[in-house]
């Protein structure tokens, strides 16, 4: 560890709240046998976790960041995360971002709660790979890796953002059946995003998959639609 990540957990520290360090294990799920399990809080809120990574994103070391990110610490690391994220939308060199890409894939064992992927995996990965081959993605779906998985799927959001769903829904195919409910939770919010930019496509999606999609994916996708068709999926008389 360096001063500066001294600097940075202390910083962390300072805005701790107690009644947020002892309601976190519950709702991020650490106890034994949970997504989370064995996972360590200090009860930060993330404006001021995104207050202090905005202060030392620009001076932090690649190194430093790797510190931080595997810190037992949850707070921490999503901290490090912000402050990649904040790093890559200021880097202008294709070479440069392709660093924090690698660095980011190498960390990726990390980045291992549903806000730490959610923060960072659209605005760098998806970001980076709006127009490259996106055969990382599918790689990252196969894996029996939960996180990966999550990271494979919430990408598409910034694809999505732009009216690019090919991949995406491709995605949500591969894993609108995946065994656990948070994935169900990201395929339905990415389906929802589709919805959202073109509703036609999501619906024609949902006609052929919803008979056999879990309920928890399919009330995140139709959360918005008409009452009366939102009904009528959930009846199974479309």
């Amino acid at each position: 560890m360096s001063e500066l990540t001294d600097q940075i957990i202390e910083a962390l520290k300072d805005k701790a709240i107690p009644e947020k360090a002892a309601f976190f294990p519950r709702f991020f799920k650490s106890g034994p046998g949970e997504y989370g399990e064995g996972d360590q809080f200090l009860g930060v809120k993330v404006p001021d976790q995104r207050k202090v990574a905005k202060e030392f994103f620009k001076e932090i070391s690649l190194h430093e960041l790797e510190d931080l990110l595997r810190n037992p610490f949850h707070e921490v690391r999503l901290t490090a995360v912000i402050a990649l994220v904040y790093r890559y939308q200021k880097t202008k060199t294709e070479e440069g971002r392709k660093e924090l890409v690698d660095f980011y894939l190498s960390n990726l064992n990390y980045v291992n709660n549903w806000d730490l992927v959610d923060t960072s995996c659209h605005p760098i990965l998806g970001a980076y790979y709006l127009e490259k081959d996106k055969s990382l993605f599918y790689d990252l779906a196969k894996r029996d890796h939960l996180w990966s998985q999550r990271v494979a799927m919430v990408s598409s959001y910034y694809w999505i953002k732009r009216g690019e769903f090919k991949d995406a829904l491709a995605l949500a195919e591969m894993l609108k059946n995946h065994s656990h409910d948070l994935m169900h939770k990201a395929v339905g919010w990415m389906l929802r995003e589709i919805g959202n930019q073109d509703f036609d496509v999501e619906f024609e999606f949902l006609k052929m998959h919803y008979q056999i999609m879990p309920r928890t994916a399919l009330r995140y996708a139709i959360e918005k639609f008409p009452e009366d068709l939102r009904q009528g999926f959930l009846k199974g008389n479309i």
